[in-house]
């Protein structure tokens, strides 16, 4: 692979608290929950199927009692993960401390190891692997006082207060927060004032959104406007950071005519507003995006589940030959619904009918819901890491831009709900015509204009592969960009981190894996290379305007708008 250098001066986010952030985003697939019936059938068929081969269980129970007989005697080889930080106490090293580690690990590793000798089938063993990490999780002595020597020791020095604030934080949050550990204090973030802070203006707005207008930073800009679709399940701003931590400031540092949605966060009164909604919402943003830049089309970039609304929309266009979009790009977008992910799991029919069945009683999809979900994919990071840090330490949950945002969670219409979880079950993108929007058959393979397309190597939610089909189905040119970070993490990525990368390619060929050998890696933020992709597709250069909005469209509220700070 060959090397090319990107430089900015920007300062990387803190490596920790982002990679938090990266587990515990709320994301796009597939808008199922998770409940205790089916944690406990996944239990129960591990156990059916120990029960029915007696041997494997005897090989277990054997291996186990010999490596806790080694445990005992001092001489066992088993070690933590050094990036493990529940053993990171240097009194872990202490012979007793040593032990009790190793006894838990041992015992972890027999009863998650057991998963993979059975005759389950793949769907049955990742459940059942699923399920029994939750109660192993839980198992750890570090979750409780007299198992964790850090906490045992801060109370010692604190002469107690480190429990009694430890004790406040367990009856807040279990009057604040549902009974979850809090993840992130809010009280330092306020949107608009030191969140989602780019100059703008919105522009236009309906029910279902507000267009915001940014203020151009350079002397000219492109003649044809970028528009931003984000995901219905978050607010925008996560594009909107921070000076130094914004898509949106870097976009239209670039001489880009920068413009987003902002969605509304639905009540159960919109119970109704579906995919054609939506669609729809973002076909009259566009239009009115080109009519005060005076363009006859448009660049979009759609983020997450925008980029399904956005190829929702792309597709319309196509079925009616109307050409309003020069060219789109999907940031982590699911295309193919099949890909095997974390969130995919326990998705069957039975399932999605009892989800969208509560989701219609209740008229939406809590977004607070949604987040315990998330939560308890990554257990170790984002349950009991804050239960021993809020309670045990007695210390409160870190102010963090990134996890102040993603607690501001926003609700899905039961509507978009059921069709959303349709799509995914049925991975209708890839049927065409098996989904209709807006009247007109769903083809994303009559889509031609050019495409630039984002994965992200360690996505939990969208599999880099399952973004990649993207260069596939669509019909025109492609170019693939394969970031080296997770879902939150290749979004907020700003150039200037020295441990960023991405690879990319000329060719699309018909495979992921094909491709991957390919393709060459640069240092630097993925942003740069869009930048330069865009500005190419974005028209000749002109005087950036002095106003806001033209007559047709005023603006009227500041960025970010209403809609962002509406709960």
């Amino acid at each position: 692979m060959t090397e090319r250098q990107f430089t900015s001066a920007t300062r990387p986010a803190d490596d920790s608290l982002e990679s938090q952030a990266a587990s515990s985003i709320n994301g796009t697939n597939p808008f199922v929950g998770l409940n205790r019936q089916q944690l406990a059938a996944a239990v129960a068929r591990w156990g059916a199927a120990l029960v029915r081969q007696p041997l494997v269980l005897t090989s277990r129970v054997v291996g186990l009692t010999g490596e806790q007989l080694r445990v005992l005697a001092g001489v066992s080889e088993i070690a933590p993960d050094p990036k493990d930080r529940r053993f990171a106490d240097p009194a872990w090293k202490n012979m007793l401390w040593k032990r009790l580690a190793q006894s838990y690990l041992g015992t972890r590793e027999a009863v998650l190891g057991s998963v993979d000798d059975l005759d389950l089938d793949d769907k049955s063993a990742d459940r059942a692997r699923f399920a029994l990490m939750q109660i192993t999780e839980a198992m750890a002595p570090t979750n409780v006082l007299p198992g964790n020597p850090a906490a045992m020791k801060k109370a010692a020095a604190t002469r107690g207060l480190s429990l009694a604030r430890g004790a406040r934080n367990v009856v807040s949050d279990w009057r604040h927060n549902g009974g979850m550990p809090s993840q992130v204090d809010t009280r330092p973030f306020e949107v608009g004032v030191n969140l989602a802070v780019s100059p703008g203006a919105v522009v236009y707005r309906s029910d279902v959104l507000e267009l915001i207008q940014y203020e151009p930073t350079t002397p000219t800009v492109r003649e044809r406007p970028v528009m931003i679709i984000p995901p219905q399940i978050n607010r925008f701003y996560f594009l909107d950071l921070a000076p130094g931590r914004s898509f949106i400031e870097h976009a239209v540092a670039q001489g880009l005519t920068v413009f987003t949605v902002s969605w509304r966060n639905p009540s159960p009164e919109q119970r109704d507003w579906s995919l054609d909604t939506y669609v729809g919402a973002c076909l009259d943003a566009a239009e009115v995006a080109c009519d005060i830049t005076g363009s006859d089309d448009l660049n979009l970039i759609g983020f997450c589940a925008g980029g399904i609304t956005q190829s929702l929309l792309m597709a319309h266009l196509a079925a009616t030959g109307r050409q309003l979009v020069a060219s789109s790009t999907l940031a982590v977008t699911t295309i193919d619904t099949e890909a095997k992910s974390t969130m995919n799991m326990f998705a069957s029919r039975r399932s999605v009918e009892s989800s969208i069945s509560q989701t219609r009683r209740r008229g939406v999809l809590r977004g607070s819901d949604l987040a315990r979900v998330f939560a308890w994919v990554r257990p170790n990071d984002l349950v009991w890491n804050y239960w021993v840090s809020n309670y045990l330490m007695g210390e409160d949950p870190p102010a963090f831009d990134v996890l102040a945002w993603n607690s501001d969670t926003t609700n899905l219409p039961a509507a978009l709900h059921a069709e959303f979880v349709h799509l995914f079950l049925d991975n209708a993108l890839l049927d065409p015509g098996k989904l209709t929007v807006l009247g007109t058959p769903v083809d994303l393979s009559k889509v031609v204009s050019d495409l630039y397309v984002v994965g992200a190597t360690t996505d939990h939610l969208v599999p880099w592969q399952a973004a990649y089909v993207a260069t596939q189905v669509y019909g025109g040119q492609s170019r693939y960009v394969l970031s080296n970070s997770g879902h939150i993490q290749a979004l907020i990525n700003p150039p200037g981190n020295p441990k960023a990368s991405f690879l990319t390619s000329d060719e699309t060929p018909p495979t992921a894996e094909a491709w991957l050998k390919g393709a060459t890696r640069y240092t630097g933020s993925w942003w740069t290379d869009w930048a330069e992709w865009t500005t190419a597709r974005a028209g000749g250069e002109r005087a950036a305007p002095t106003q806001l909005g033209n007559a047709r469209h005023v603006p009227s509220d500041p960025a970010p708008g209403r809609y962002a700070r509406e709960k």
